[in-house]
């Protein structure tokens, strides 16, 4: 569920970039700022998507006590 959600609101300030964009406001100061902060959430967004499809490829079985392991 989390990554459905994160997929979806990633997508929405992709959908508000295009509105920028359309409307024309795009080459001001204001939509220039507005389209690198709808970056940045979808950004965050499908980073946290992409971990949850990592965090499901992994092997759910513990590691033996003497071995190393990935995470430091």
């Amino acid at each position: 569920m989390m990554l459905l959600a994160s997929v979806v609101l990633g997508l929405i300030p992709l959908a508000g970039i295009a509105w920028i964009v359309v409307s024309g406001t795009m080459t001001t100061v204001d939509g220039l700022f507005e389209i690198l902060i709808m970056l940045s959430l979808s950004a965050v967004f499908f980073l946290n998507a992409f971990w949850e499809l990592r965090g499901k490829n992994k092997p759910a079985t513990p590691a033996k006590p003497g071995a190393f392991s990935d995470e430091s």
